[in-house]
């Protein structure tokens, strides 16, 4: 039952998370949206450049799970909330679509030390912890 990639399902829910990650910025920052970037501990504002990220990849879950489950459901796991984190462009960009412990790896080697490690292996095991345990659900 192999099937290619592709984000159909996977955008759509992501979409209603990130609209509802805005709601709630929006009234922690009393009408501008606010958040605390899940890898370096920095506030973000609306109007800076911060982006949405999913801590493991949409492409390494679908990997790691289109024999077992349909595209809905990998779908949100993805999207849960323990696998999203806030975070600049900048790092986001740089983490791409990389296992982010290999990531995290290769901060720690040649980053420039704004990614505090602490964090991210903190929203790592988050995220792992919540897709295991929606994916044994769903099987």
């Amino acid at each position: 039952m192999s099937r290619p990639y592709h984000r159909g399902e996977i955008n759509k829910a992501f979409e209603k998370v990130k609209a509802e990650l805005h709601a709630q910025a929006v009234k922690k920052g009393n009408g501008r949206a606010f958040y605390i970037d899940s890898y370096t501990g920095q506030e973000l504002w609306g109007g800076d450049a911060y982006d949405y990220d999913h801590i493991y990849p949409s492409e390494l879950i679908h990997s790691r799970y289109k024999d077992s489950l349909d595209d809905m459901q990998i779908a949100q796991i993805v999207n849960l909330p323990e696998n999203i984190a806030v975070t600049t462009r900048s790092i986001n960009q740089s983490k791409g679509k990389k296992d982010p412990e290999r990531w995290l790896e290769e901060e720690n080697q040649i980053g420039n030390g704004m990614v505090k490690a602490d964090l991210v292996k903190h929203a790592i095991q988050k995220a792992k912890a919540a897709i295991e345990c929606m994916a044994r659900q769903l099987t």
